[in-house]
């Protein structure tokens, strides 16, 4: 296990370089740790030690992701995000509170956030429908990206016009969030859920719209007619 974490490091420091890191650090708000590896890099890495994750056993495949997360480096996280949903085979129902502790711990940014949420909590969702809950009541976290992460592990299950209840209860959970994070979160959340169910969409926007913040209504829609926009838009 150590063995195979310090090549992966090595690796991923042998391809950085001080440009990527600086570029990277720039196109975020808050403090992120980087190595400085462009994300086509990252990839090629992934698919360099894929052969070597999948043989493990599930027990050390999570021992190996949450060193890598708890390691902080976007690139670890990014790897970890991309190898994590081709063992949602063996993803058990009890597993959603192994991911809840790294979402809370160790991803602290909104591309960790979103690469992990979109695929590895959404893929466990279409596996245990009913953990529909839990995934809701982190609403109610004092963390930021706890409350992002709710709204953006139903992107894709949106997109197919799916949970549209419990989109919009996470959209009146979250509207008047005092993170910006958060408020763009679920209004991408909206504007998924509208490219199936457009009228449905809109209407909320339209009754929420006095209190709903311009990021988070702008985002919400964005996939929409010109003339629903303005109309949505004039307070």
């Amino acid at each position: 296990m150590d063995k195979l974490i310090n090549e992966i490091r090595t690796d991923l420091l042998k391809n950085a370089d001080e440009k990527t890191k600086q570029s990277t650090i720039r196109y975020f708000k808050e403090k992120i740790t980087v190595y400085g590896v462009t994300s086509s890099r990252v990839k090629k890495t992934g698919r360099k030690y894929w052969s070597e994750i999948r043989s493990l056993q599930k027990k050390e495949v999570y021992k190996l992701f949450e060193m890598m997360l708890k390691n902080d480096y976007s690139e670890e996280a990014f790897l970890v995000a991309s190898w994590l949903p081709k063992f949602k085979k063996q993803f058990e129902k009890a597993d959603i509170k192994i991911f809840k502790n790294w979402v809370d711990k160790y991803l602290n940014n909104w591309a960790k956030i979103d690469t992990f949420c979109n695929h590895t909590i959404a893929d466990h969702l279409e596996m245990f429908s009913d953990d529909i809950d839990e995934i809701k009541s982190w609403v109610k976290s004092k963390n930021r990206w706890m409350r992002r992460a709710v709204a953006v592990t139903l992107i894709l299950p949106a997109r197919r016009g799916e949970y549209l209840k419990e989109v919009f209860e996470i959209a009146d959970a979250l509207m008047t969030d005092e993170d910006d994070m958060v408020r763009k979160g679920y209004g991408w959340l909206l504007k998924e859920a509208s490219r199936q169910h457009q009228k449905e969409v809109f209407d909320y926007v339209v009754r929420n719209k006095k209190i709903m913040p311009r990021v988070a209504l702008r985002y919400a829609i964005e996939k929409m007619p010109e003339n629903l926009r303005k109309k949505a838009m004039t307070r």
